[in-house]
């Protein structure tokens, strides 16, 4: 079973921001949020460890409150 890497891994991490924040300009919000499940599908399928992708899921949700 694989790990998630949580540590720093990204030689150039603001390039990858900024690139992530230009694949968002000029969407509308319900567009924005079909291209975040699309990449995250995409990515998902990359990786192809249902374990690491529940501890992906697991810390995304941390401290994350409940809707009331």
């Amino acid at each position: 079973m694989s790990t998630l890497i949580i540590e720093p891994n990204l030689p150039r991490p603001d390039d990858f921001y900024q690139t992530l924040t230009d694949l968002h300009r000029d969407l509308s919000d319900e567009q924005s949020m079909d291209v975040n499940a699309r990449l995250i599908l995409l990515l998902s399928n990359h990786i192809g460890d249902q374990a690491v992708l529940e501890q992906a899921m697991a810390i995304a949700r941390e401290h994350i409150p409940a809707a009331e």
